[in-house]
């Protein structure tokens, strides 16, 4: 049984209050609220990460040309991509939070003021990267590109299912079983064409390059290796955006608790 929510956060909420059994979300809030004793663990869902997309035209082709410009932020003060975007910049001798007007909004209307040259690049998930992609927009790095420029060769989940261990521990068969299905319906989705226009419509767009860039997107994002590296690099991860956000993002925890990723053993 499915049950419609209005956002991520709103998702959150209806776990905690034991509305739903399991939803898709990020490893830094399960290792976050871990932290604060409660048992939720997360299963790799996919890696796409989004992206930072500039015009087709534009003269801006690495971070330093940044400098200056109108950035728009689709995930807010606090975005996990920002957060490792500003890491990499500082690498680079770049202090991207002080050398750029900084935009926030909602995907979609940062969407809209980049087609209205409004913002001069913007940094958003990579659902609505696709659509600007399809549209023609240059994309100038991906998530995955900013964690390999920072050293993490591993393909690192950015979403994935969220439940608590005590209810997988009792519904360990089921929960096998649908994430066995659930790995079956994404392989199928990618390998196959008609099963992909069975949900086509899901999409929201009639525009074939648009529905194709989507799939693409999709795709890539597959989760094809998890194991011990994985996990460590994500610890890697997590104690970066750890000293990047004073604490905003992962709390004071300096470290990711022991039992975020979830193991059926």
């Amino acid at each position: 049984e499915t049950v419609d929510i209005a956002n991520q956060q709103a998702g959150k909420v209806a776990l905690q209050a034991g509305s739903v059994d399991m939803i898709v979300s990020d490893w830094i809030w399960v290792s976050g609220m871990r932290a604060q004793g409660s048992d939720y663990t997360f299963y790799p869902y996919s890696a796409s990460a989004g992206g930072l997309l500039v015009p087709a035209d534009s003269g801006i082709k690495t971070l330093a040309d940044l400098r200056g410009k109108k950035l728009g932020i689709a995930g807010g003060e606090l975005d996990k991509n920002w957060s490792l975007l500003q890491a990499l910049g500082l690498q680079q001798g770049l202090d991207l939070n002080k050398s750029l007007e900084k935009v926030y909004a909602a995907p979609p209307l940062l969407n809209q003021q980049l087609s209205s040259r409004r913002i001069d690049a913007l940094l958003t998930y990579w659902q609505f990267a696709a659509r600007l992609e399809a549209q023609g927009y240059r994309q100038l790095m991906s998530g995955e590109d900013i964690i390999r420029q920072l050293g993490v060769s591993e393909t690192v989940p950015s979403l994935g299912y969220v439940f608590r261990q005590s209810w997988a521990d009792r519904h360990k068969a089921a929960l096998q079983n649908f994430l066995r299905l659930a790995q079956t319906a994404k392989h199928s989705l990618c390998d196959s064409d008609s099963a992909w226009h069975q949900i086509a419509n899901l999409t929201e767009t009639d525009d074939a390059d648009t529905q194709k860039q989507l799939r693409n997107r999709y795709c890539q994002g597959h989760i094809t290796q998890w194991g011990d590296a994985e996990q460590k690099a994500a610890g890697r991860i997590y104690r970066l955006l750890h000293q990047l956000s004073d604490n905003k993002l992962t709390g004071k925890i300096e470290q990711l608790q022991p039992g975020t990723f979830w193991s059926a053993n």
